[in-house]
């Protein structure tokens, strides 16, 4: 009886975050490479769900929790050094940049591009690519601090704010 009662006690508990959406943060970003959709949530509400562009394979776009770190407008892309604001930037306009795998945000982030057609596909070195218009949008919402969840699943996301 006292097993019971202990196990009540904890799943009805207010720190318990299973069933409460505000427990992930708010606003909070969850993308899901199985779809390759994003979803923007907020006050526990999926908001806006935007198509999204991941990892040529599987383990190039880390999984796992993490923390947007950095946020730029028209970013420098340092690996083929070209300037933000060029047309040829592969980078866009926006760079949200989040700390995985112990990176500063200056390595994995959420950002624009200069190719549209790539967008829904499986063709990144291990970021999230949007349509200009999409990460335009979403960069105004977020501040430095914002949760994300990078996941491979095959649940909605309505599920998924529901756990």
């Amino acid at each position: 009886m006292g097993k019971l009662k202990l196990a009540l006690i904890l799943l009805f508990s207010p720190i318990w975050p299973i069933g409460d959406a505000h427990a992930l943060g708010d606003p909070y970003i969850i993308i899901n490479k199985t779809s390759n959709r994003l979803a923007y949530v907020e006050e526990g509400t999926i908001k806006e769900i935007y198509k999204v562009a991941t990892g040529k394979s599987k383990e190039l776009t880390p999984e796992g929790e993490f923390t947007i770190t950095v946020k730029a407008v028209d970013p420098y892309y340092r690996k083929k050094d070209i300037p933000g604001g060029d047309k040829t930037n592969p980078l866009g306009t926006r760079w949200i940049g989040f700390d995985a795998n112990g990176t500063d945000g200056r390595t994995f982030g959420i950002h624009g591009n200069n190719n549209p057609s790539a967008i829904g596909r499986y063709v990144t070195a291990g970021c999230i690519r949007m349509y200009e218009k999409d990460v335009q949008k979403l960069y105004s919402k977020l501040k430095i601090g914002t949760k994300i969840k990078v996941i491979h699943s095959q649940k909605s996301f309505d599920s998924l704010i529901k756990q």
